[in-house]
């Protein structure tokens, strides 16, 4: 390693690219909700912000790995998945074509005002006050 500098280079690129993904994650998985972690990690796998051209389909995944990728059950990602092509975000027929509005999901919060049209207002994470009989 310390004869070779272009590779130490790399390989301390590499480390410290990995270190701010893993930041990135734990900070992703402690303060957003499963909704904007699963947008994040549909965009992350189509490229979404890299340098060069995005690929819009991402390469074949289960909804099991997506799942175990986001930290919550499948049927909670089929949930999501099936909002998310409800709004056209995304585009789903045997592999996941993601579209860049998927973005405002994460942005901006923007996703919740379109809610009230799947659940009258109810958001699946949120947890409402019981209501009390006089």
């Amino acid at each position: 390693m310390h004869e070779e500098h272009s590779l130490s280079e790399k390989y301390m690129k590499f480390l410290l690219a990995r270190s701010m993904r893993t930041q990135a994650d734990l900070v992703d998985q402690l303060f957003n909700s499963c909704e904007k972690r699963l947008a994040r990690i549909l965009l992350l796998l189509a490229e979404f912000g890299e340098p060069g051209k995005p690929e819009p389909f991402i390469p074949r995944i289960t909804q099991e790995t997506l799942a175990a990728m986001v930290g919550t059950t499948r049927s909670r990602v089929s949930f999501f998945m099936n909002r998310f092509r409800k709004l056209g975000l995304i585009e789903y027929s045997g592999r996941i074509r993601v579209h860049k509005s998927l973005i405002n999901v994460i942005l901006y919060d923007h996703f919740t005002e379109l809610e009230s049209c799947f659940n009258d207002g109810v958001s699946e994470d949120s947890v409402q006050e019981p209501l009390l009989m006089r």
